[in-house]
């Protein structure tokens, strides 16, 4: 497996799901050198079970976490407790510059792991079956956390347009 080109293939991926994670840019540069450093020192433990880019997103997530602990930076996390049937689809009609502003800046302040499983959903581009394995639960997991993160948006723009 040549690292060069997981590298130069991943990097801006792995990139945005930091930058969504921490909300800044010079973190998510540097969080994102580190997971592929340990990416590179780790690479012959990789045993092609998951897709590379969950795996990816995987140390990323652990290493923005560990970040976290070092910086003594509250990163709230609780498993949902309920299963809820759901659409999968999300609503793509934000086409105003300030309610895609407004959304992002949401977004900024929405609680793990719900904000994790929207940008790895959306940024990503991963099936729920890749994100439930990167936090070690099920697909039914992540599509429910995905359905609750969206729910909170749409009650959001609807406060907002309300008033």
């Amino acid at each position: 497996m040549d690292f060069d080109c997981i590298y130069k293939s991943y990097y801006l991926d792995v990139y945005h799901f930091l930058c969504g994670l921490s909300s800044n840019k010079e973190i998510a540069e540097d969080i994102t050198q580190e997971t592929f450093t340990k990416a590179l020192t780790a690479i012959n433990s990789y045993d092609g079970r998951k897709d590379i880019r969950a795996w990816l997103f995987t140390i990323a997530r652990n290493t923005y976490f560990t970040y976290c602990k070092r910086e003594k930076i509250y990163v709230e996390w609780e498993p949902p407790t309920e299963q809820v049937d759901i659409q999968t689809e999300f609503i793509d009609n934000l086409i105003n510059k300030e309610q895609v502003e407004k959304i992002h800046n949401f977004l900024k302040n929405m609680k793990d792991p719900y904000k994790i499983v929207f940008e790895l959903r959306i940024h990503g581009e991963l099936s729920f079956e890749k994100i439930g394995r990167i936090f070690g639960k099920s697909s039914g997991w992540a599509r429910v956390t995905y359905y609750r993160a969206k729910m909170k948006i749409l009650e959001y723009m609807e406060a907002e347009n309300n008033e």
